[in-house]
């Protein structure tokens, strides 16, 4: 990552029709993390919009749930970003529930792989 896990939280919230993550600094007033966590996301979103998860994959493992899915079906999902003032979110909507799934176990992998450096909402 470019950016330091210990000054930032990873924050994953699945709705019903995908979810949102995000990258936000820890500290408040503490911003020195900012321009690279939010360069990340925007290149991380252009990547996953055409469907290459091999950051995921390389830093995860290969068989991590949900990955094959959303590598398969890029196309069937949108794939957005939205700068935040103390980070950024990446947007993922699908509208089937077999994307939606995977969206959700590729999330839930994350949070046990990401341990106190992630948190679900």
């Amino acid at each position: 990552m470019p950016f330091s896990l210990e000054r930032t939280l990873h924050i994953f919230r699945m709705t019903e029709t995908g979810g949102s993550m995000q990258v936000v600094i820890r500290k408040p007033g503490v911003e020195d993390q900012l321009q690279s966590i939010q360069r990340h996301l925007l290149h991380m979103r252009a990547r996953f919009s055409s469907g290459d998860f091999s950051t995921s994959a390389s830093l995860h493992g290969a068989d991590m749930p949900g990955l094959k899915e959303l590598e398969a079906g890029a196309s069937r999902m949108k794939v957005s970003y939205l700068p935040l003032p103390n980070g950024g979110e990446i947007r993922f909507e699908a509208g089937d529930i077999g994307m939606i799934t995977a969206i959700h176990r590729w999330f839930g992998a994350q949070l046990s792989e990401h341990g106190a450096d992630a948190l679900a909402q």
